[in-house]
């Protein structure tokens, strides 16, 4: 195990290299600067601008800025933030929280949602509620992770007003409550966000985990167990789900960048203040050391969720505790 994880991490941080690598480039090379928007303010002038990029170090050559700025990353240094006026890192430490704090909610109700949706289609597989559910997975699948955020949002915040419309808390209200009450504050405005994501992944781990279980069930120990008088519903729930439950330790490392991608959007439409908030903004503004820096972290989450999948499977099934 413990060679499996050295090689897996070497091979994860040659990926989060290649990965801020090609998005150093990609920014660079798109047309304008940082500072291009202050060419429609006329009090700006061409000098005070030079003397901007001057002091960011933007108009040395780009292989000398890579350098410079795989330098910084190597002190731990992420750079200073030209859109939000602070250090990288500080940005970084206040919104990565909120998006870790809305994914886990999100994952655990999406592996919920599709766990049981996977159980009632097998349960009733052929049948109408079977077809149903499909049909229903297969349409959230394809539908965009904006369009649904928007759909939820007008839903539940303007035609049936249940929720707040956006923000993690009530910017009036919330510092002047109580703690239960800042809690049932955050977790109100959490709902929105979190049920779209859920809704938005929960169809791939239902049909994973449907076509798992409907493999475990034509087993011999299970013809063995129906032999015996064991009921449908005992072996599906009691016998297959236990041993179809490995692929979605598979998909876990699959769900988790798929969500961070996902996150942009509904972040971005709920005004959720994390990380796809930070990265939707970083590029409007071509702020490159928060881009690159937001980038360069969503990669390591995405690669560290992949190693810890990889080796939750290996613990989990014995057949490769002993692989290399």
């Amino acid at each position: 195990m413990a060679a499996f994880l050295a090689r897996r991490i070497a091979q994860g941080l040659a990926v989060v290299v290649l990965v801020a690598t090609i998005v150093f480039f990609l920014i660079h090379a798109a047309p304008g600067d940082p500072f291009s928007a202050s060419m429609d303010n006329p009090g700006i002038s061409e000098s005070v601008r030079a003397t901007w990029r001057h002091s960011y170090g933007l108009d040395r050559p780009l292989t000398e800025q890579y350098v410079r700025y795989v330098a910084s990353i190597a002190r731990g240094d992420l750079g200073f933030s030209f859109s939000l006026q602070r250090p990288v890192s500080d940005a970084l430490a206040s919104a990565l929280p909120n998006t870790l704090l809305l994914m886990g909610i999100s994952l655990v109700a999406a592996f919920f949602i599709g766990i049981s949706v996977a159980v009632m289609q097998v349960r009733r597989r052929g049948k109408a509620v079977d077809r149903m559910l499909g049909g229903v997975s297969i349409f959230l699948f394809s539908v965009p992770d904006f369009w649904l955020a928007m759909i939820v949002l007008v839903a539940l915040a303007y035609w049936v007003p249940l929720f707040p419309i956006g923000g993690s808390i009530d910017p009036v209200m919330h510092d002047m409550m109580g703690a239960g009450a800042r809690g049932i504050d955050r977790l109100r405005h959490l709902v929105l966000p979190s049920l779209t994501l859920a809704l938005l992944y929960f169809p791939v781990i239902a049909r994973h985990q449907r076509a798992a279980l409907l493999e475990s069930i034509t087993s011999d120990y299970m013809t063995t167990a129906r032999a015996k008088g064991v009921s449908e519903n005992s072996l599906i729930t009691r016998h297959a789900l236990r041993n179809a439950l490995l692929p979605v330790v598979t998909i876990l490392g699959v769900a988790f960048p798929a969500l961070l991608t996902g996150a942009v959007f509904v972040e971005k439409v709920f005004s959720w203040p994390g990380m796809g908030l930070l990265i939707v903004n970083s590029i409007n503004s071509r702020d490159y050391p928060l881009l690159t820096a937001s980038v360069l972290l969503g990669s390591t989450l995405v690669v560290a969720g992949s190693i810890l999948a990889d080796a939750t499977y290996r613990w989990l099934d014995p057949r490769l505790r002993d692989e290399r």
